[in-house]
C-alpha cells in the first residue's frame, strides 16, 4: 500500500455548523498520529478545479471548534461534471472532472477528504470512477444521507428551530393566531419533524406525507373547540398538498441543482384562513438554521468523523464515507450513497411518537398514515 503523506480536504455544498470542528479534527489527527500535512481547497470542489488551495497547518485549526461555517468556504454550484462557466452572458457547463484529478496529483496528494451532504457524494462517486481518491464525511441539516444514523449540522439546526418556535408560541398565544413556521430539509421532513416535536408543534408537515388541507383545518378547528385559541404549524420546505407540486422559490441557472424550495407556508397560510377564517401568519427560518455556533452533539459527532476520516485516509481506505451506526464509527461504499436520500418512513419511532400526541400530520387521525398514503398513491 502506498503511503500517505499529503491529504487534501474540501467542504462542498450548503454551510453548516461543526464543519470547521471537523477540519479541527483531521488536521490535529493528521498532525499527532501520522504526521500528515493537509491541503485545503477553497470552496469546495470549485477550489479543486481552479486549483485554489492552501496549506492548513495547527495553528489554523486552533479555535474554530465553536465557530460556524466553514474556514475553506464552501459552493453548492460546483460539480466537476457540470461545472458552470460564464460564456456571452450566458452560463454553459463543462466537464473539469480531468482538470480537477490532474490538480490534485500535480500536488502530490495521496488522497482527498470530501466533508458534504448528497451534491458533494454523488460528486465524489463520480470522481473515484475518474481515479481520485476520495474518503467523504456526511455534513447536511437536512439528515438525509444513507448509511449513517445522522448527520452533523442537523442537531444544530434543530436546536436553532426548536429555540424559533419556542418564541413563536408566545405571540400565537397572545393573538390568537395560527402560526407557521417553515423550516428547510428540502424533500426530507427530519427538521420539521425533530424541531416540530421538540418545540411542541401543533401539526407537522413533512414531503414525505402529502397532506389533506380538509384534515388541517380541521385540527385547528378542534383545538380552537377544545378551547386552544391557536396553532402552531411547523412545515418543510418540501411539503405539497395531496395532488399538488412542491413550492419553487426560485431557479438558479448556475447550479446543477437549479430548484430552490421556499415559500409553501405562504400557500398553507391562505389556504387556512379562507377556510377556517383564523388569521395566519408565516415565519420562514431559512438559513438561519444553517448558522451559528454548532450544539455540543454536533461538536462531538463533527470531531469522531474527522478523526475516523483522517485514520481512514492514513490507512488507504478510500471510496468510503464515515458513517455513524449504533453510535459507532463504521464506513460505507460513497457509490451506495450517492444518488439517494433518507426520508421520514410512516413507521419511524418518531413519526408513531407524533400521532401518539395528537399531532396532525396532514391526515384524518382516525386512520393508519401508512393506509391514508397507500389510498392517495392508487387514487
Amino acid at each position: 500500500m502506498k503511503t500517505v503523506r499529503r491529504i487534501g480536504i474540501l467542504t462542498g455544498g450548503g454551510d453548516c455548523p461543526g464543519l470547521n470542528a471537523v477540519i479541527r479534527a483531521i488536521v490535529k489527527t493528521a498532525r499527532n498520529m501520522y504526521d500528515l500535512e493537509i491541503i485545503g481547497f477553497s470552496d469546495g470542489y470549485e477550489g479543486l478545479i481552479e486549483n485554489r488551495y492552501r496549506v492548513i497547518r495547527a495553528g489554523d485549526a486552533s479555535g474554530i471548534l465553536a465557530r460556524g461555517g466553514t474556514i475553506l468556504g464552501t459552493s453548492n454550484r460546483a460539480d466537476p461534471f457540470r461545472f458552470p462557466v460564464l460564456q456571452d452572458e450566458e452560463y454553459i457547463f463543462l466537464d473539469r472532472s480531468t482538470q480537477a484529478v490532474r490538480n490534485f496529483e500535480s500536488l502530490g496528494l495521496d488522497v482527498l477528504i470530501a466533508i458534504g451532504g448528497d451534491g458533494t457524494m454523488a460528486a465524489s462517486a463520480r470522481m473515484l470512477k475518474k481515479g481520485l481518491p476520495v474518503v467523504g464525511v456526511p455534513k447536511t441539516i437536512d439528515n438525509d444521507l444513507v448509511g449513517t444514523e445522522q448527520t452533523f449540522g442537523f442537531d444544530s439546526a434543530v436546536v436553532t428551530a426548536t429555540d424559533a418556535i419556542d418564541k413563536i408560541h408566545t405571540t400565537a398565544q397572545s393573538h390568537h393566531r395560527v402560526m407557521i413556521v417553515e423550516v428547510m430539509g428540502r424533500y426530507a421532513g427530519w427538521l420539521a419533524l425533530c424541531s416540530g416535536l421538540a418545540g411542541g408543534g401543533d401539526i407537522i408537515l413533512m414531503p414525505e406525507f402529502p397532506y389533506d388541507i380538509d384534515a388541517v383545518c380541521d385540527a385547528v378547528r378542534t383545538r380552537n373547540a377544545r378551547g386552544k385559541t391557536f396553532s402552531i404549524v411547523v412545515v418543510g420546505e418540501g411539503a405539497k398538498a395531496i395532488g399538488g407540486e412542491v413550492v419553487v422559490k426560485r431557479i438558479v441557472a448556475n447550479s446543477p441543482d437549479a430548484i430552490r424550495l421556499g415559500g409553501i407556508s405562504h400557500q398553507l397560510a391562505a389556504q387556512i384562513e379562507g377556510l377556517t377564517n383564523i388569521e395566519c401568519r408565516v415565519t420562514i427560518l431559512g438559513h438561519l438554521v444553517r448558522g451559528g455556533s454548532p450544539s455540543a452533539f454536533d461538536r462531538l459527532l463533527a470531531t469522531r468523523f474527522g478523526v475516523e476520516a483522517t485514520h481512514m485516509a492514513a490507512r488507504g481506505e478510500v471510496g468510503r464515507m464515515v458513517v455513524l451506526r449504533a453510535q459507532k464509527m463504521s464506513s460505507v461504499p460513497i457509490e451506495e450513497v450517492a444518488g439517494k436520500i433518507r426520508t421520514v418512513t410512516p413507521d419511524h419511532p418518531l413519526v408513531k411518537a407524533a400521532q401518539a400526541l395528537g399531532i396532525c400530520l396532514g391526515h384524518a387521525a382516525d386512520v393508519p398514515l401508512e393506509k391514508q398514503l397507500k389510498e392517495h398513491k392508487t387514487s
